[in-house]
């Protein structure tokens, strides 16, 4: 086991751990199994039973709104138009929660609806971030009768799927928030109710009997930040009623979170995708806040290395056509509301960039139904001052679990340049077998296409394993999850070797950027080896190409591209058209080889996501054309 003691790593045997522990007076929870050999920056952990007595602040609020605080937010809104706007539209939406029937456990008999409770949470924390906003800013004691009834429905349920844990995290944070900023005006049993749900309901099932942590205490993914900060906040609440369960709750957590904090490095790409990451980092800058709140410390999380790095990687994800760039389980478009955890990083930053001023100012009724969490979001938005307005780099490579890059155009540029590309494999978080893969926009207009993600609930109601990553799991049978359904090459039509770590080996800025991609471990027994370069050749193109070199294993190589754009096949490559828009492909090496057109619209499988008009553009090469084993393959995409 590994512990920090004032920033010092102490490596100690298991024998010798209880009789050190007693020496340096220092508590340590022993069911905590961290997991061997981390040697990465860690999250200061001071929490003790005697710390937690000591520091947390006694007065209510205090997660992430104290009296200070609230102070700042209620002055911001006399004088700041967004600040006002935003609680406008909180103000609207708790509204509407009033004309909703209570909260209800009952799950919608909808197939595409997943066999949980995460919906009901995430509509609860909803409501409770709605009410007890408007109800902190104005007292309206209609907000305050709402959050009673809701809380005690909530509490009542039998349960809060502890089998599905991101459940309870979600349930967590509402209650505690429901009870914290209501700050004792709710009735004592209804607080009583809360305080024994949290401990019960939500604390205690993540501590099981047989003294083993769950998964996501120290995993590498949203898992991680969602429920270790729903029970930050619940152990928050209950820290004078259980505080020996609060500390080392809390303590878990801290040491925990270092764990999928790291995955943001080395450069600030979250492997999951931009939607993870907006999801996963959310709650990461909840947790945050609160312990600013409560303990005035964060513990180190803005400073993590990369963490602040992340919000470049996060506005380089929003493409000029309004999608993402939809690589691993993410959603294809950006939502049409300002980004709440974005402004976290520039409230802490000043950093306009990360600011969606004009997306904020939109009319309440324009917004609809606003982030769950928009009510702290309202709060860490207060303390936003403009400092800076760095704009994002125009190419940019982060490294990491699943390395990307991105060629842009900037935000002025007439031809509105986007360009996307990642190295990564199948057993990433999320991942899919797209190593190598690209999407390419000109002109607002989507060229290259990444499938993205697809619902979860129709599959897992239907018993497909969609979370096993086996290199013969079912989740490679998915279009969107294969190397069949992505830009990228594929060999001998055989799937990518699942654990073949694709990286970034080369990536130079500049005019004419260019990044090179090792894609040889991706085809493990398929090729000898395999190197994709892309080069950003004008304001208008982009050349792919790819050097390979051959097996005894080596039958055929097909380059891929997924469109959903009309194509005309043409001498030498293809003419794609879409929105009235023209691009070209010409196949500058191998020009003899005639391009082929497969429809995947339906899709090869009934499972399979479909997508309008989708298409997938081949060009194969069989191993008997490749000449003392070698070959370069190089296109281009050029538009108007």
């Amino acid at each position: 086991m590994k512990i920090i003691l004032r920033n010092t790593i102490l490596r100690i045997k298991p024998t010798t751990l209880f009789v050190l522990l007693l020496a340096l007076s220092f508590s340590v929870y022993g069911n905590e199994q961290e997991k061997e050999g981390k040697e990465s920056y860690k999250l200061d952990n001071p929490v003790t039973v005697s710390y937690l007595k000591r520091n947390l602040s006694k007065q209510l609020p205090r997660l992430v709104l104290n009296d200070e605080i609230e102070k700042n937010l209620k002055e911001k809104l006399k004088t700041d138009p967004v600040i006002k706007n935003i609680y406008r539209a909180i103000k609207l939406n708790a509204e509407m929660v009033l004309e909703m029937d209570l909260i209800s456990v009952e799950i919608p008999d909808n197939p595409n609806s997943q066999k949980n409770q995460l919906d009901i949470s995430r509509d609860f924390l909803h409501r409770i971030n709605m009410l007890a906003m408007v109800y902190r800013i104005e007292k309206d004691p209609r907000m305050l009768k709402r959050i009673n009834e809701e809380v005690i429905a909530a509490c009542n349920f039998p349960t809060w799927n502890p089998k599905h844990f991101l459940d309870v995290g979600e349930m967590s944070l509402a209650i505690a928030l429901a009870i914290d900023w209501t700050a004792g005006k709710l009735p004592k049993s209804t607080i009583d109710l809360a305080k024994e749900s949290l401990i019960e309901k939500g604390i205690k099932p993540s501590w099981p009997e047989d003294g083993k942590s769950p998964g996501w205490a120290y995993g590498s993914n949203n898992w991680n930040q969602v429920c270790n900060g729903g029970l930050v906040a619940a152990s928050i609440a209950i820290a004078e009623l259980a505080p020996e369960l609060a500390a080392k709750t809390i303590h878990r957590a801290i040491d925990g979170m270092a764990y999928v904090l790291d995955e943001y490095g080395p450069d600030g790409v979250y492997p999951e995708g931009a939607t993870y990451w907006n999801y996963g980092t959310s709650f990461s800058v909840v947790t945050a806040a609160m312990f600013e709140s409560s303990f005035r410390t964060d513990f180190g999380i803005l400073n993590y290395p990369a963490f602040k790095e992340s919000a470049v990687f996060r506005v380089l994800s929003n493409a000029p056509s309004g999608m993402m760039y939809n690589f691993a389980d993410c959603g294809d478009n950006r939502s049409n509301n300002g980004d709440f955890t974005l402004a976290w990083f520039a409230s802490k930053t000043g950093n306009k960039t990360f600011y969606e001023k004009d997306l904020f100012l939109k009319s309440p009724e324009e917004m609809g139904k606003i982030s769950r969490l928009a009510g702290v979001s309202l709060v860490w938005m207060a303390q936003y001052e403009e400092k800076v307005a760095e704009t994002v780099p125009l190419a940019w490579k982060g490294d990491g679990a699943n390395p990307v890059v991105f060629f842009t155009g900037g935000e002025n540029d007439p031809n509105k340049y986007y360009f996307g590309g990642k190295g990564g494999r199948g057993t990433v978080n999320h991942g899919n077998m797209d190593g190598g893969s690209f999407i390419f926009e000109l002109n607002g207009v989507r060229w290259s296409i990444d499938p993205g993600n697809q619902g979860y609930g129709p599959l897992e109601r239907a018993g497909f394993d969609l979370w096993s990553s086996c290199q013969g799991c079912d989740r490679w049978k998915l279009l969107t999850k294969n190397n069949f359904g992505h830009s990228t090459i594929s060999v001998n039509n055989q799937l990518h070797t699942v654990d073949g770590m694709a990286e970034i080996v080369d990536f130079k800025a500049g005019v004419q950027p260019e990044a090179t991609i090792n894609l040889t471990p991706a085809f493990a027994g398929q090729l000898k080896s395999a190197q994709r370069r892309f080069v950003k050749e004008s304001p208008t193109s982009l050349l792919i190409e790819d050097e390979i070199e051959i097996s005894e294993e080596t039958k055929v190589i097909a380059w891929q591209m997924l469109t959903q754009a009309d194509v005309e096949i043409t001498k030498g490559g293809a003419v794609l058209r879409q929105d009235g828009q023209t691009l070209k492909l010409e196949t500058l090496s191998h020009s003899e080889l005639m391009v082929s057109v497969i429809s995947l619209d339906p899709p090869p499988l009934v499972f399979d996501k479909t997508i309008e008009n989708l298409k997938r553009i081949e060009i194969r090469i069989p191993a008997w054309m490749v000449e003392n084993g070698r070959t370069t393959l190089k296109v281009r995409l050029s538009g108007q």
